[in-house]
């Protein structure tokens, strides 16, 4: 069992659960009228912005937890990741932070998450 990868897939299951339901709580709750999908406009946004918005918030979740069961089987020794995929694990998860990072001036803890993700893989790829 690689305990990195293992730890690589529990913290993108955090950060995908949490990013989903405190962008429910905090941002789309206050758009919605009646059904699960935001209807309101959050000016200058439209409502046809909201809904795209929404959906793409929800997308980054499950890449996430896509990416957890890829790293979960990895770590139970079920798949091999080439370097490629790990190149590109880490590639993802390095720029994700980055953009977080930079979009909030650091005020955003999500990069800390993607970031500890980027760590995780790349210890468990030289282990």
């Amino acid at each position: 069992m690689n305990i990195y990868f293992l730890s690589a897939a529990v913290v993108c299951v955090l950060v995908g659960i949490v990013h989903s339901i405190l962008g429910e709580i905090l941002i789309f709750n206050n758009l919605r009228v009646g059904g699960i999908v935001p209807t309101e406009a959050a000016p200058p946004l439209l409502s046809k912005n909201v809904r795209i918005i929404w959906a793409t918030w929800h997308l980054a979740s499950i890449f996430g937890l896509l990416l957890a069961g890829i790293l979960l089987a990895a770590a139970a020794g079920k798949i091999t990741l080439d370097s490629i995929a790990i190149y590109a694990f880490l590639a993802a998860f390095v720029a994700g932070s980055a953009l977080v990072f930079l979009a909030t001036n650091g005020m955003h803890p999500g990069w800390i998450g993607l970031l500890s993700v980027a760590a995780l893989v790349y210890l468990g790829s030289v282990t």
